[in-house]
């Protein structure tokens, strides 16, 4: 019974937001207060209807290893079925409810934030897209519907991303998302090919149980590039190096956007991908290899680049740059668990702090940088509170959500490789401090005069709350409860706390934190002498290692060169030949047109000539004329 409510209330929760896209876009775009009537109704039946399905799962003991699976077949052609479906287990449940719950807050969040904006109608069917997009790539029980809603999602954030079209920086932006990520798109599109040659089939529970046979038969080497095209897809989606670089460029979209891709919806997909996908990175320990340490480098390399980036939001953004590292490296070592428990808590307290940022913002208009700032903890006390929670969380201070989730990636990096536990162990120190050195400077630095804050309206500050109780205890209550014997891979497992390694991360937190405020809060250090004494390093990371400007070179220098040699040889070699070719039929047509003079006379003397030369030629072959020419007798 529970299955059967399970699977059809499932194919409604992103039903609901494509149905209020429908609506609102085609209809509704011109009248704000129904537009967000329905989107926030439409989105909170959604998230009702995935907390049913989240209860069901554990109540029910439906296990990874036991998933509920609803095919409906799609289409059908020689060698190829692809069925659309539902796939229900607690990693889906998981997302469903963590994707819901965001795209709720966020479009709460909106209606404060965008009120009076021209597109609000157009906006929340954005949104409601966004969402319903994301939720079909939760729920689908293969690579092809799976890249299907992969592709949507990218496309949504194309129109978010770029939602002031008539901002230049804006339009930019976008296209730089779409056209990066379309990079990793081709790859995993690839990979999803080369799957269906391997295997005839696509369907994840199929090649689940084909792989090892396929492996002991055949050994890895084939399945590992295999695996690593698929993994470009989340290269690119999830913002890993070198495909980073279209992630802070998104904050040219809207504050609610940021947060909504930036937490819940986007950049996890790719997180979410190598999760489902992970009984064939599992089985192939180069590419886990490959994945750990994109995944550990990306972590540490955005970290750097947070340290001196003075946009509040760039900064955020970074961050989750960083995050994304982080996730990736717990997958890369084998543990889905800390993974997955991460991109929650990670959702929780990163919202949190791109809504507060956005209440910064719409706080002091056309006021990016943090230290134009100062002083807000008096003028917008919930916002402060907020973002100072989020500080705490995303630092690993205990019990904050993010304590328990980054203690689990670092007992399971320790584990397996000391290097990369290093690297993951400063990589925490510096989230710290960078994360602090934004809440000082915005919230505790000296007022500006020419400043005049207020505090977010109601419907702004509600989700602000919501995530904050959320950031708090949205971490220990999954670890009391047993989060790693429900989102796993493989045995249930379930480790407690690593005092210490729990310990030295927390250590190293708080000195983090001190030394923020010794540089930025204290008074007795000046930031700005500091980032003339190390000029160098400073230059390199505010300018971000210099990755876009390599790129806009490479674009310049190879890419448009190789256009002007394939043009040259085009012009001259391609088209010459082409050219050569067509001009013998003009030339033949030329040379025959010239006995065309319309002059009856000189046809008649051209009949008489030929007539008088095939004469002459039957002569000339006749028996008689031949012997003339022997001097026989005839």
């Amino acid at each position: 019974m529970f299955n059967q409510y399970a699977l059809s209330h499932a194919v409604l929760i992103p039903l609901l937001p494509a149905i209020s896209f429908i609506i609102v876009g085609f209809f509704l775009r011109r009248l704000p207060v129904l537009a967000a009537t329905v989107s926030v109704c439409m989105s909170l039946i959604s998230f009702a209807l995935s907390l049913g399905v989240g209860y069901g799962v554990i109540t029910h003991n439906i296990t990874v290893d036991n998933p509920l699976i609803q095919r409906i077949p799609w289409f059908s052609i020689s060698g190829l079925t692809v069925d659309m479906g539902v796939y229900i287990d607690p990693i889906s449940a998981m997302m469903l409810f963590i994707v819901t719950l965001v795209a709720l807050m966020v479009q709460i969040y909106s209606i404060g934030y965008m009120r009076g904006d021209a597109g609000f109608g157009r906006f929340f069917a954005y949104l409601s897209l966004f969402a319903s997009a994301m939720l079909g790539l939760v729920i689908a029980v293969n690579f092809v519907q799976l890249f299907v809603f992969w592709e949507l999602v990218g496309l949504c954030s194309y129109l978010l991303i770029g939602y002031y079209f008539h901002k230049v920086s804006a339009r930019e932006a976008a296209k730089k998302a779409f056209i990066t990520t379309r990079i990793g798109d081709f790859g995993l599109l690839v990979g999803i090919l080369f799957l269906q040659i391997l295997f005839g089939t696509l369907d994840f529970q199929q090649i689940a149980s084909n792989v090892p046979p396929y492996v002991a038969e055949h050994g890895t080497n084939l399945l590992t590039i295999v695996a690593l095209l698929l993994f470009l897809g989340p290269i690119g989606k999830s913002g890993q190096f070198p495909l980073h670089v279209w992630l802070p460029d998104a904050m040219e979209g809207p504050t609610p956007v940021s947060a909504l891709i930036h937490a819940a919806t986007m950049v996890v997909a790719g997180v979410y991908l190598v999760a489902r996908a992970f009984f064939l990175f599992s089985v192939l320990p180069n590419a886990m290899e490959v994945i750990a340490w994109i995944g550990a480098f990306t972590a540490c390399f955005a970290a750097s680049i947070a340290f001196t980036q003075r946009d509040i939001k760039r900064i955020l953004a970074y961050s989750t740059v960083s995050q994304l590292g982080y996730m990736m490296l717990a997958l890369g070592v084998g543990s889905v668990t800390a993974s997955m428990f991460h991109l929650m808590t990670h959702a929780f307290f990163k919202a949190l702090m791109f809504l507060a940022a956005g209440a910064v913002l719409h706080g002091l208009p056309n006021k990016n940088d943090i230290f134009e700032m100062g002083g807000l903890r008096h003028k917008m006390p919930v916002t402060f509170a907020a973002m100072t929670i989020g500080v705490l969380a995303i630092s690993g201070i205990p019990p904050f959500a993010g304590f328990f989730s980054k203690d689990e990636i670092l007992l399971a990096v320790s584990q397996v490789s000391m290097p990369l536990y290093t690297i993951a162990v400063v990589t925490s120190f510096m989230t710290a401090f960078y994360m602090a050195r934004l809440l000082i400077v915005v919230f505790c630095g000296s007022e500006k005069p020419d400043n005049h804050p207020h505090e977010a309206s109601m419907s702004m500050r509600i989700p602000l709350v919501v995530l904050g109780v959320l950031a708090v205890v949205g971490g220990y209550i999954p670890y009391a409860n047993h989060f790693g014997e429900w989102v796993r891979f493989g045995s249930a497992s379930h480790e407690g706390l690593h005092w210490g390694i729990a310990a030295t991360s927390t250590v190293l937190s708080i000195l983090a934190i001190s030394l923020a405020w010794f540089i930025y809060g204290s008074g007795k250090v000046s930031p700005h002498k500091l980032s003339r004494r190390f000029s160098t390093l400073y230059k390199l990371s505010f300018h971000k290692y210099y990755i876009d400007e390599f790129y806009l070179w490479l674009n310049h220098t190879f890419v448009d060169g190789l256009g002007k040699i394939l043009y040259w040889l085009e012009l001259h070699f391609v088209e010459g030949i082409v050219n050569g070719i067509a001009g013998l039929p003009v030339g033949l047509g030329d040379l025959v047109r010239k006995g065309q003079t319309g002059k009856l006379q000189r046809y008649g003397l051209i009949m008489f000539g030929a007539m008088l030369i095939v004469v002459v030629w039957l002569v000339m072959l006749s028996p008689l004329f031949k012997g003339v020419l022997s001097g026989g007798d005839y």
